[in-house]
């Protein structure tokens, strides 16, 4: 697509992302909440919908929803009922789902992006709601049939529906990375979308730049990553795009993303709230929410990473860069801040954990929490750096290496075992100062006369006399107070 045709319209896109809870149990009975488990083995008579069986509460959920709204500052509505929504789906047993209608449990608040400019920008929530998961339909095991399973069905679901404020694939992207980073650092879900626990559904309409009007709004199901939403929405904002420039009226549909041909597939008219048939559910008592409960949850709640990087940036001085790094993994996080409760050479430790460390973690392919070196071991290998006791290099070739094998062992001893320990008496470097002058006199003649640029090759003849052993920055202001007194 031409670019000027392209950059006379806007996107309009919202996002619903379905995100499941880590419970034990399901949402309104006491069968196991459990991913990989042989198929339909987590069910009872209440998952499979028996006539007279009776759906309770898991409070859980009520909590987890909470701890949601006020890490995006939602305002948490005190009485709430829920209500059936009504669909026929061949893994949805019961001809419904439990969900919230007129009563979500959270509405407004926000969450923090970056543009593709990097600026920061606000993508308003309108409501999140506690409802059930169906069971999973599959059509790719038996050529002829579609198997169902029903573990899934009940596992507790919170919706987080966005506002139409996202106007480009990359804000999409960037706000789904954000989403999921939340629920990670609050517990409440495992954020893993091939495994279906986070799925997001993306509504998306065009419209000329300048206009009031929404366009005709269609919603794309059925991404399994991050990266396929915004693969489907880059595709739909095209299609849609080209559609109206060539005269043709676009429809409210639902629509499938064909990840391995990288377009959508319309699948059926788009449903409208009538359609679902929504009346109260007369088997739930209505929840009410005290104040009490919602101080006691905000009390336990972790940093958030918004959190966090301000501290970072603002407070440490780290780079945006580094701040997000750090901050992208919960796990990486909490070694962080470990770390510099030890040491407040708050750079230095980012360096570390974002080279050695993470070198590490990826080349065996484990989590931070897997990692051998404590924290606060770390923080004695940076002090032995910052003392001058141990050259970088050293510590990163040498020491290091040796810490991964014996990781309760004090750094400073494996550094005076290995003979890493550098010598920064005065007495001991002019030795070495002065056999490097008395090696070399013709380059001490041509530094005197003015070639200053001849100091790294002094210091590298005195590292190689010292085997290592001098302090390098103590070395080099001897050498040049000693060569040009």
């Amino acid at each position: 697509m031409e670019k000027s045709v392209r950059d006379k319209y806007e996107a309009v896109i919202g996002l619903e992302v379905h995100a499941q809870m880590l419970t034990l149990s399901k949402a309104y009975s006491s069968d196991i909440n459990e991913y990989g488990a042989q198929p339909n083995t987590n069910v009872s008579a209440i998952t499979l919908g028996h006539p007279g069986t009776l759906p309770r509460m898991n409070k859980k959920t009520i909590e987890y929803a909470i701890r949601l709204g006020l890490a995006c500052g939602c305002d948490i509505a005190r009485d709430q009922y829920f209500a059936r929504k009504n669909y026929f789906y061949p893994d949805l047993p019961k001809g419904y789902q439990i969900t919230q209608d007129k009563t979500p449990i959270c509405t407004g608040g926000s969450i923090h992006i970056k543009t593709e400019n990097g600026e920061d920008k606000e993508i308003h929530i309108t409501r999140i709601h506690m409802e059930e998961d169906a069971g999973k339909s599959i059509h790719d095991v038996d050529i002829y049939d579609t198997l169902v399973d029903l573990n899934r069905a009940g596992v507790p679901l919170l919706e987080i529906v966005s506002e139409p404020d996202i106007r480009s694939s990359q804000e999409a992207y960037n706000y789904l990375t954000e989403v999921r980073k939340l629920v990670r650092y609050l517990d409440i879900c495992d954020g893993n979308m091939e495994e279906g626990s986070l799925r997001c559904d993306a509504n998306i309409s065009v419209r000329l730049k300048g206009a009031e009007k929404f366009g005709t709004k269609v919603e794309v199901k059925n991404m399994n990553s991050i990266r396929n939403v915004q693969r489907a929405i880059e595709f739909e904002i095209e299609r849609q795009i080209i559609a109206i420039e060539n005269g043709e009226e676009l429809t409210q549909e639902t629509r499938s993303f064909d990840a391995l041909k990288g377009l959508t597939i319309s699948m059926r008219s788009k449903e409208a709230a009538n359609d679902y048939r929504y009346f109260p559910e007369p088997d739930l008592q209505p929840i009410v929410v005290d104040e009490p409960q919602i101080a006691a949850i905000k009390a336990e709640m972790p940093a958030l990473p918004r959190e966090l990087f301000l501290k970072y940036t603002n407070q440490l001085g780290l780079s945006d860069y580094d701040a997000y790094n750090i901050t992208d993994n919960k796990g990486i996080a909490l070694y962080y801040e470990a770390l510099i409760a030890q040491t407040s050479n708050y750079k230095t430790a980012a360096n570390w954990l974002m080279g050695d460390v993470k070198s590490y973690l990826n080349e065996f392919g484990v989590e931070i929490d897997e990692f051998p070196i404590s924290p606060e071991t770390l923080a004695k290998l940076i002090q032995l750096i910052d003392s001058g006791k141990v050259s970088h290099s050293a510590a990163s070739q040498k020491l290091f290496p040796e810490l991964l094998k014996s990781p309760d062992t004090e750094p400073a001893l494996i550094a005076d075992t290995l003979n890493l320990i550098q010598d920064s008496s005065e007495d001991s470097l002019l030795g070495f100062i002065q056999q490097v002058i008395d090696q070399c006199p013709a380059e001490v003649e041509r530094y005197r006369n003015g070639e200053k640029q001849l100091t790294g090759f002094f210091m590298g003849q005195l590292m190689k006399i010292s085997k290592g052993k001098a302090d390098p920055k103590a070395a080099n202001e001897l050498m040049r107070k000693t060569l040009e007194g």
